[in-house]
């Protein structure tokens, strides 16, 4: 098979359960896309965070159609957000590749642990200005490691208390502004394959629409919860692999 259209099928059905779980793609779209793109800084970041921004915002389209989005958290997140990631981005130009990967190791390894104990949703009385304090230093590392602060942001939502719809709803809104302002500093020195490039936003956009339609009429939270679960127990072994190996 081509490999363009291995590319482009991948990024489809990444982008599916990146949709339903709230998030961006550059999560799964950074060791998918290594496998094909050798240029982690120039290449590959700079088209997940692309993707990642695209992506972010069609999920957030998705669930706003259910009326699952806390507006003025989601605003107020997303402005954080969006000011802190350039600064993370600006460090990966200057910082060893294997050091991110080593970085990204250790922040999902973390989370994964925390996701597994029990975690008390608290509708009305979540710990919002702890999430909101967080969502500073989640930006400056997700903009080194190229991904947007999703992946990161969606279970420290959760362990703050927002019951898990509500949190991938927010998160979906609240990532996609810092996806493209981390992309600012790569531009300079990003390299493109405008087709490629092309072809993946159609795709991710659809996929993260349709994910996140899924998810708002026919996933209960708990199998949402569990299934972030397992895919960042899954992303932290992969990672393993890839600084072992």
């Amino acid at each position: 098979m081509n490999e363009t259209i291995v590319i482009v099928l991948g990024l489809l059905l990444l982008s599916i359960v990146s949709g339903m779980l709230g998030l961006g793609v550059a999560f799964a779209a950074v060791p998918f896309l290594s496998l094909f793109l050798t240029d982690l800084v120039h290449e590959v970041q700079p088209l997940s965070l692309l993707l990642n921004g695209v992506t972010a915002a069609f999920a957030a389209w998705g669930f706003a159609r259910s009326g699952l989005i806390d507006w003025h958290k989601a605003i107020t997140l997303a402005a954080v957000t969006t000011v802190f990631a350039p600064l993370g981005s600006w460090l990966a130009q200057v910082t060893p590749a294997n050091l991110i990967w080593v970085v990204y190791l250790l922040a999902v390894a973390y989370l994964a642990y925390r996701l597994f104990r029990p975690v008390s949703e608290r509708p009305g009385d979540e710990n919002f200005r702890l999430a909101l304090i967080l969502a500073a230093p989640i930006s400056i590392l997700s903009g080194l490691l190229g991904v947007g602060p999703g992946f990161l942001l969606m279970p420290t939502l959760i362990l703050v208390g927002f019951e898990t719809k509500r949190a991938a709803a927010i998160n979906a809104f609240a990532v996609f502004p810092p996806s493209f302002s981390a992309l600012i500093p790569h531009l300079s020195t990003a390299v493109w394959d405008p087709g490629l490039t092309i072809a993946l936003l159609v795709v991710g956009a659809i996929g993260a629409f349709a994910g996140a339609r899924i998810t708002s009429r026919w996933v209960p939270s708990v199998r949402l919860k569990q299934g972030f679960g397992v895919l960042i127990v899954l992303a932290t072994a992969y990672k393993l692999a890839v600084v072992v190996l």
